[in-house]
């Protein structure tokens, strides 16, 4: 992406400080990143999603790094609310690509899998194995 630095927007946390999520802004790019942390579950990645809606008006990006390659954990109970819910917002405003970095955890990739299925018809969406590939393939697009 370009050379400016990134604006940290939050760092989530859960009930115990743990980490759960960062956000990062790269304005020039049109690009929110989004690294997750820890053991996901739905309730997480239901309530992670919601942070970015927050800032959707505030800011412009049309594109979206979902890096959970820190991450483990099944959280499949979110993707009925991630295509009801989420994906028509995004889409009404502007998202229209998203690099997904898989996590190494099984049951997390699977996860991961259902969620591109869906989303694909609906955005350019790929998976990838590494920020520095999802990050020029976002270039594109």
């Amino acid at each position: 992406m370009s050379s400016a630095e990134p604006t940290l927007l939050l760092a989530l946390t859960d009930d115990h400080g743990a980490p759960l999520a960062e956000y990062f802004h790269y304005p020039a790019d049109e690009l929110l990143y989004v690294r997750w942390h820890g053991q996901l579950n739905a309730d997480v990645v239901i309530k992670g999603s919601q942070q970015g809606r927050n800032w959707r008006e505030a800011m412009r990006y049309t594109r979206v790094l979902n890096d959970k390659s820190d991450t483990g954990g099944d959280w499949r109970e979110a993707l009925p609310w991630l295509q009801y819910e989420w994906l028509p917002l995004a889409l009404g405003a502007g998202i229209r690509a998203m690099a997904y970095v898989f996590s190494p955890d099984r049951d997390n990739r699977f996860a991961s899998q259902e969620f591109i299925n869906t989303i694909r018809p609906h955005m350019a969406i790929e998976l990838f194995d590494d920020v520095d590939t999802a990050l020029a393939w976002l270039r594109t697009q």
